[in-house]
């Protein structure tokens, strides 16, 4: 006799249907995962040449395979972030005040952590790293993406300094960035760079309200 409640063995079967072609998907769809990443990795062949734009589709940008994580290069210079500001009280003229190094700031923050502030370590440096491939030489950005970074730089020098010093409101920021090459080790057979240490002075920047909402 069948149950009465419909949960005999002839009304599994559909469920068992659906788990079958459950699992074939997903393990279809991992062998198609494996698969991709295992060609995008390997040497040119003729099935990923073949093959390279669903490939690449596939693995980009989601899946990219950064091998730097695991043997990063060092960095060939060291850059140091200094910032100042133009302050102006409520009435009276405006002056300005003394460099502060903001990547000093940083090392201080870190040296001897045991486990020192991701920010401390890469904001600064990513930020400037973004500017200067964003701007030319003149300072002119290339690109909306461009002045966003200003933008971005603007914003964590306002941190750093603070929004008002000794009562006086900050209407202006600049920044200046020294970079100093790092000599490679006498084991390493990476050139030597002959580059001496660059200096470069940022234009002022004005500062309004909304550059200090949410600092």
């Amino acid at each position: 006799m069948a149950d009465a409640g419909g949960t005999g063995p002839g009304r599994s079967l559909p469920s068992l249907v659906i788990l079958a072609v459950t699992a074939v998907v997903l393990l279809g769809a991992v062998c198609w995962h494996l698969a991709t990443l295992f060609l995008a990795v390997t040497p040119d062949n003729p099935v990923k040449s073949r093959y390279a734009h669903l490939i690449n589709g596939h693995v980009y940008p989601e899946f990219p395979q950064g091998w730097q994580l695991f043997a990063p290069e060092p960095l060939h210079e060291n850059v140091i972030v200094e910032a100042r500001v133009r302050t102006a009280p409520d009435s009276g003229n405006s002056h300005t005040g003394q460099w502060a190094n903001l990547t000093a700031h940083d090392v201080a923050a870190i040296r001897h952590h045991p486990v020192p502030s991701h920010a401390h370590q890469n904001m600064l440096r990513l930020a400037w790293n973004f500017y200067q491939n964003s701007h030319s030489r003149r300072d002119v950005p290339l690109g909306t993406r461009g002045i966003l970074f200003a933008e971005y730089v603007k914003r964590i020098a306002l941190q750093r300094v603070e929004g008002r010093r000794g009562g006086e409101r900050v209407v202006a920021v600049q920044l200046r960035v020294t970079a100093k090459p790092v000599a490679p080790p006498r084991w390493s057979d990476r050139a030597s760079s002959a580059r001496s240490t660059r200096h470069r002075t940022l234009p002022w920047w004005s500062v309004k309200d909304e550059d200090r909402r949410g600092l």
